[in-house]
């Protein structure tokens, strides 16, 4: 049995599109083959290492090589959607069959910002999908003089909430959140999350978002392995926004990051401490910083960095370790648009105790992930929950 599990999401970081992506208008997708096009090529040595080679031969950077410490394959979403929460759901044994409402070509309906104007008594402007920092320069300045509140959304299912905390404080900011929660539980505005976005500075060259900001999600639909392994006094280890994605359901301590870079160094930190369970960790900049904006060369740099950090932590790890680095949806950044992308995501399962480390057949849920992990421990699934176990983790 392994003692502690890392399971590690590279938000976005997809392998290839998946059977159905024409039905989300993904047709061709594969974010990470894309970006090391784009890239002429990837330094990840790590990646390559642990077999990365073997989920798909086109990622350029990477070669065949033996990786009897490592088992590989992609995984394909069984739920309906391509969003951050559904897919980390997913991975914790819930299936969604309804994508989360996204309003990312239309902004939010009138009503919604007139019920909200109505029951805060504050005006909002804005109601675009938008990147977070660029909409601040463009409306921040404003807001100053006329202390008016930043409402966007984007490709995610989210309403966010910018404020300058010079004109509206943080508490304030936040209970503008709660209001915002509560209306958008109503099944036409229903929303994955709000979030509060402060920020601080006097004009659109300083302007700064604080780390002050705070999610406000929807709690996981059924019950999830998180719960399950909480539930029999397991540790269930947070680092990023896992905590956020699940309203801190199932979470028994939680870290925040400020990069990706960040989040690897909290991890490494917790693979020097002794516990007994699940540190889950999600690594957003992928995803926020180069896949929505579309940028592939800052990607690139981005999984070089994380690459480096990877073989940091794998020397952390103990014979009775196991390390998972996936991935929850995709995001390719050379595709129109800035919406995720319908694809499948990498799977790289690595311990030191590991002899027969190969490439396995494709799996159909991230769930099994999940499932893998609690029957570890020894755990039994509810029937309600999804997801097999990839028997060679533990027969190994």
């Amino acid at each position: 049995m392994f003692k502690r599990v890392f399971l590690i999401v590279m938000d976005s970081l997809g392998v290839g599109a998946m059977a159905d992506a024409d039905k989300f208008h993904d047709e061709g997708a594969n974010t990470f083959v894309h970006v090391s096009e784009r890239c002429n090529g990837l330094n990840i040595p790590t990646l390559n290492m642990l077999g990365l080679h073997d989920i798909n031969a086109d990622i350029i950077g990477t070669k065949k090589v033996s990786h009897v410490n490592s088992y590989v394959c992609a995984l394909n979403e069984e739920s309906n959607g391509k969003d951050t929460m559904t897919g980390h759901w997913e991975m914790m044994g819930v299936l969604t069959t309804k994508p989360f409402k996204t309003f990312t070509d239309t902004g939010f309906p009138q009503e919604l910002i007139d019920e909200l104007e109505e029951k805060t008594g504050k005006k909002y402007i804005g109601n675009i999908a938008a990147s977070g920092t660029e909409i601040i320069k463009q409306l921040g300045e404003r807001t100053l003089k006329t202390g008016e509140i930043i409402l966007y959304t984007s490709a995610d299912s989210v309403l966010q909430l910018a404020a300058n905390e010079a004109v509206v404080s943080v508490p304030e900011l936040y209970h503008l959140c709660e209001v915002a929660r509560e209306l958008c539980m109503k099944e036409e505005y229903k929303v994955g999350r709000v979030i509060a976005r402060p920020f601080i500075g006097t004009n659109k060259d300083n302007f700064t978002r604080t780390p002050r900001r705070h999610d406000y999600a929807l709690s996981p639909s059924s019950y999830t392995y998180m719960e399950t392994m909480k539930d029999h006094g397991y540790d269930v280890i947070c680092v990023g926004k896992i905590n956020d994605i699940f309203n801190g359901v199932g979470v028994t301590k939680t870290f925040k990051t400020v990069s990706n870079h960040n989040g690897m160094e909290i991890t490494q930190e917790i693979a020097k401490e002794d516990f007994k369970g699940l540190c889950f960790v999600n690594l957003v900049e992928f995803d926020s910083e180069y896949g929505h904006r579309r940028n592939p060369f800052g990607y690139g740099k981005c999984i070089e960095e994380f690459d480096k950090d990877l073989g940091d932590l794998i020397k952390l790890l103990k014979d009775d370790d196991l390390l998972i680095v996936t991935a929850d949806h995709g995001n390719d950044p050379t595709m129109p648009g800035s919406d995720h992308t319908r694809e499948k995501v990498p799977f790289i399962a690595y311990s030191k105790s590991f002899k027969n480390g190969r490439r396995i057949d494709d799996r159909n849920s991230f769930a099994d992930m999940g499932r893998t992990i609690i029957e570890n421990f020894k755990l039994e699934k509810k029937d309600f929950q999804i997801g097999s176990t990839i028997d060679e983790l533990l027969k190994d």
